[in-house]
């Protein structure tokens, strides 16, 4: 059985584990750097299977003190909002509608604090297919684009709360 959770001091090995498989449409992120988003962040939900720690969300709220240019652009556009930002879920955690379960779960914490809007950013350039399908069908839209430092362009898309 799966069920979300905040995320302890526990996990950290297990949730920098799962980013690194997915490294290459997040971001780096080490125990030292998990740490300094962490406490950044307003919400850090793991799905835990049968005491196994499958996937995790990581999510700032508007006015926090992120340093990051996709958060930054949406501050510039947007007062009211929850930015996702990272999702990962394990290769055995997908497919079962736990991104969508992860998605509602940090929707629901952000609507009883009053933020109206959650925001993500999607690499269109190269495409991360999965994550476009995904972000489609959880409802959220084009609110630009943004082309990186780093070559990659993103869609950077909200969805209402």
């Amino acid at each position: 059985m799966i069920h979300l959770r905040d995320a302890t001091a526990e996990d950290i090995p297990t949730i920098v584990a799962l980013n690194e498989e997915v490294v290459a449409v997040t971001s780096p992120m080490d125990a030292d750097r998990f740490q300094e988003l962490w406490e950044l962040s307003a919400q850090c939900v793991v799905a835990d299977q049968d005491g196994v720690v499958i996937g995790f969300v990581l999510a700032m709220q508007a006015g926090a003190n992120y340093v990051n240019g996709n958060f930054h652009w949406f501050s510039e556009r947007l007062n009211n909002f929850v930015y996702v930002d990272r999702i990962v879920i394990s290769q055995d955690g997908r497919g079962h509608g736990l991104g969508g379960k992860m998605y509602q779960h940090v929707a629901e914490a952000a609507k009883k604090d009053g933020y109206l809007v959650m925001s993500a950013e999607l690499d269109l350039e190269p495409p991360n297919e999965p994550s476009l399908r995904f972000h489609e069908k959880q409802g959220f839209v084009r609110l630009g684009v943004r082309a990186l430092e780093s070559g990659k362009l993103v869609s950077m898309q909200i969805k209402g709360l």
